[in-house]
């Protein structure tokens, strides 16, 4: 599970939207789950590819670290715009505009000669992303109402937990038979499909306010904030560097996120994320533990089959189905923690869900330490990862609803959905440091034991954000 696969609050969103039930619910629902498909799977295939990336296409440490960041960073900052978009101009319209952009760039992500070519489609594809994710959702929300919206919702999320499941192993799998190039044609029939059921069997919907206008101004801020401070922090691990640019480029991310910042207050209502509700201290406390957890998550998902593929000789699908306790535990644990979290509240099962990840992450530190192997070293630390991720997901969602009241219940989901995906961003350009270590499996160990210590002091940071700003029930 990583910031392109479904967050706990993204079926919310769906919730929300007002129903003008469709005449064909199962094209419907079959249409959003293989476009939110192409998102879930290729957001988790290209983990394992990573060193065949750097293999063929001599990536080096920032690129490696591009390869993911390009792709979350266009995502995260314009998914809340393309949600708006599909509410203004018709969600379908958006929907098939989205899956044409991803198809259009995974054909040239699959051909892609060179890295540069290989980044801007990885880029492209995260537009497309940010307009079929939200859409695919609001289709359901306008299609289903009542007890089958629930069923719908349910089935998208189940699918989409699966899809994280068997992602790593098929990008495994395929990188391993075939080559890295077709896990982005994979996505061609996919689309394809999504794209022909839409067109043919979903009706257009939409939900324009009167007098609301699109915060273009806003997205473009976030956009540029993120992406000059995801460019410094991944150049940052470099050796040989100049810092002069890189200081500017920091400088002026903060600058740009500062300004979205002001906007955003000042819009209050139209805002592309309502900063507003942070004034609660409970929706701020499950806001800041949002992007702790999910940046700790972030950089495990991304780093932990690269260095079992490099530092312990790992298969790419053995490495990919390394990861599988994480979305099948979380899959299992959900459902019985949501009645949980409805007896309880959220607050202590979020703050002992985060402990209980901070404890897997540091486990990591056995990884190649010579006393073991995957039972031993491995498998504890991503069991005990996945246990306290399940333990999270189900009252994450319940807090955020209960947080705020019902007029705003879709726009602080969608204003989490966004701050996890972002949490994984940042979490991901900073993995440079230690793809930059790649050189002898020591400093590659070194290097990723400090990055397990780093995620388990920020998943602690996200439990003492449950403990102590988060309302008791």
């Amino acid at each position: 599970m990583s910031s392109a696969t479904p967050t706990p609050c993204d079926p919310t969103l769906a919730d929300t939207t007002s129903p003008q039930p469709c005449r064909h619910p199962t094209a419907t629902l079959a249409a959003s789950i293989l476009g939110s498909s192409l998102a879930f799977i290729d957001g988790s295939v290209v983990n394992v590819a990573l060193p065949a990336f750097d293999r063929d296409l001599h990536a080096g440490a920032a690129g490696l670290a591009w390869m993911i960041s390009a792709y979350l960073l266009t995502l995260s900052a314009l998914i809340l715009l393309g949600g708006a978009l599909g509410d203004q101009y018709g969600r379908r319209r958006m929907f098939l505009i989205g899956i044409a952009v991803f198809l259009g760039a995974s054909l040239a992500c699959a051909v892609a000669p060179t890295l540069a070519l290989m980044l801007a489609g990885r880029a492209i594809q995260g537009i497309g992303a940010a307009l079929l994710m939200p859409n695919s959702l609001a289709l359901l929300g306008a299609g289903f109402e009542g007890e089958a919206k629930g069923q719908a919702i349910g089935t998208w999320a189940g699918v989409g937990a699966l899809a994280s499941a068997i992602g790593p192993v098929l990008g495994g799998w395929m990188v391993e038979a075939t080559g890295w190039r077709t896990v982005f044609l994979i996505n061609l029939p996919v689309g394809a499909a999504a794209a022909w059921l839409a067109w043919i069997y979903v009706p257009e919907s939409r939900k324009h306010r009167a007098g609301a206008r699109l915060d273009l101004t806003g997205g473009m801020l976030v956009t540029v904030g993120l992406g000059l401070l995801t460019w410094a922090l991944t150049d940052a691990a470099t050796p040989g560097a100049a810092r002069a640019p890189l200081i500017a480029a920091a400088g002026g991310g903060l600058g740009s996120l500062a300004a979205f910042v002001l906007i955003e207050l000042r819009r209050g209502e139209d805002a592309l994320m309502p900063l507003f509700l942070i004034r609660e201290a409970s929706f701020l406390g499950v806001t800041l533990l949002t992007f702790f957890l999910y940046a700790a998550l972030g950089g495990l998902i991304a780093l932990l089959p690269f260095v079992l593929i490099r530092a312990e000789h790992y298969s790419p699908v053995e490495a990919g189905a390394a990861m599988l306790p994480i979305p099948i535990l979380i899959g299992v644990g959900s459902r019985w923690m949501g009645r949980v979290a409805a007896k309880v509240g959220g607050r202590m099962p979020l703050g002992i869900g985060a402990f209980i990840v901070a404890v897997g992450l540091a486990l990591y530190l056995r990884v190649g330490a010579g006393v073991g192997g995957y039972w031993t070293d491995v498998l504890p630390a991503t069991l005990l990862v996945a246990l306290g991720m399940a333990i999270c997901v189900a009252p994450l969602t319940t807090t955020v609803m209960s947080a705020v009241d019902a007029d705003h219940i879709g726009a602080a989901s969608g204003f989490n959905s966004a701050v996890a995906r972002i949490g994984g961003l940042i979490a991901t350009a900073l993995l440079g440091f230690v793809f930059v270590s790649q050189g002898t499996r020591v400093a590659l160990l070194a290097s990723a034991h400090t990055a397990a210590l780093v995620g388990a002091v920020i998943a602690a940071a996200a439990g003492a954000c449950a403990l102590f700003l988060i309302r008791p029930h």
